[in-house]
């Protein structure tokens, strides 16, 4: 008998981040054993990750586990943030940029049955208990890969896939604005002061906070952040965690620094950003442990861009004025548009348009290995 377990696997890049994709029926039952053989096929904890698949990068060590619709959809996805220093696979948020790939691997696995050159899928996310759509174009009944649209923190272009998440508010705490009000100020002992954030909750939930109550400017990139700017955003995320009754030391609520608009380098590109090309300046730090994010979670920037429609948020704050719905935030690797609008107020909101554009592509597929011995227990 062989001392290893293979397992099908495919590896797709959907937007800034890649995920090894699992089919849920051919992973262990048992959550545990599940778990330990997922670590190990991505090879953490290793900061290398180098007897896995993870990339060794808090963006492309992520996980999507695919199974049949448990829902009126037409498939279920459960996101997974695979620890790079710890034995720890996260399941308390979504991913945005994987939702992109979801909506391709579900053209190309037979999930849907495209109609012409498009097809929409109805993608309930497990992790937020939340029904999402996805526009797939589609060539010779495939997701097409080639096209026109550029994203920032991607090379080159590819085909745009639409992702829409106007019904997905309130999958974590049950309200679009869980503490009821546009902004509160959280009392942050380790700061030895008071922060005003705002609580969103569409997408992913997120607490929203000025840069500069972390002690930051809003420009700051992966490499510039400091120690204390990171300890100083980990207070608010547990100050708002406990606000909300909820566990310390996850990964929500997402923290999202806020600016107003101004000029910068982009990572990567060395492009110059204006300060005339985006409504606001945004920053994310989070995973476990916090980093700075390369570029920016889809989910953050659905949830970036409702905010900025509710007047009273410190997102809105910050945000310049626009005209239609497109809103543009700058981040690290450049900018990203997104679509929303939000209408009524007082406790009486309605998200009419959460969305955002996406490319993804099919990278490899095949058999990965784990050992007999840990796929076993």
């Amino acid at each position: 008998m062989s001392e290893q377990v293979r397992i099908r696997f495919v590896l797709i890049r959907g937007g800034t981040s890649k995920a090894v994709f699992l089919r849920r029926h051919e992973l262990p039952a048992d959550p545990v054993l599940r778990d330990r053989v997922i670590l190990e096929l991505f090879g953490s904890p290793d900061s290398r990750q180098v007897d896995g698949l993870g990339g060794a990068d808090i963006l492309t060590s992520k996980l999507a586990i695919i199974g049949a619709a448990t829902i009126d959809a037409d498939l279920d996805y459960t996101f997974g943030q695979v620890s790079i220093t710890e034995s720890l696979v996260s399941y308390d948020m979504n991913c945005g940029n994987i939702s992109a790939g979801v909506g391709a691997y579900a053209v190309d696995e037979g999930f849907v049955e495209p109609a012409g050159d498009q097809a929409r899928v109805r993608i309930h996310n497990t992790n937020t208990e939340r029904v999402l759509l996805a526009d797939v174009p589609v060539v010779g009944g495939a997701a097409a890969v080639a096209g026109d649209f550029q994203m920032d923190g991607v090379p080159g272009s590819g085909a745009p896939i639409l992702l829409d998440y106007q019904h997905t508010a309130g999958g974590a705490t049950g309200a679009l604005l869980p503490t009821g009000h546009e902004s509160d100020s959280l009392d942050i002992p380790e700061l030895s002061s008071t922060v005003e954030v705002s609580l969103v909750d569409i997408g992913n939930l997120c607490v929203f906070f000025p840069a500069a109550g972390a002690g930051m400017t809003g420009l700051e990139s992966a490499s510039t952040l400091t120690g204390d700017q990171i300890a100083a955003v980990g207070a608010i995320q547990d100050a708002a965690a406990r606000s909300l009754g909820m566990p310390t030391g996850g990964l929500v609520p997402i923290p999202v620094a806020v600016a107003a608009p101004a000029s910068y380098t982009a990572f990567g590109s060395g492009r110059a950003v204006g300060s005339d090309q985006m409504s606001l300046l945004a920053r994310v730090v989070g995973g476990r442990p916090l980093a700075m994010h390369k570029a920016y979670p889809g989910t953050a920037g659905v949830c970036t861009a409702v905010a900025a429609r509710i007047p009273g948020t410190v997102v809105a704050e910050v945000t310049a004025p626009s005209d239609g719905d497109t809103l543009t935030i700058g981040h690290p690797s450049g900018t990203m548009p997104v679509w929303a609008r939000v209408v009524g107020g007082d406790g009486n909101r309605v998200v009419e348009r959460a969305a955002y554009a996406r490319t993804a592509r099919r990278l490899a597929e095949g058999y990965a290995f784990v050992r007999r011995s840990t796929w076993e227990g």
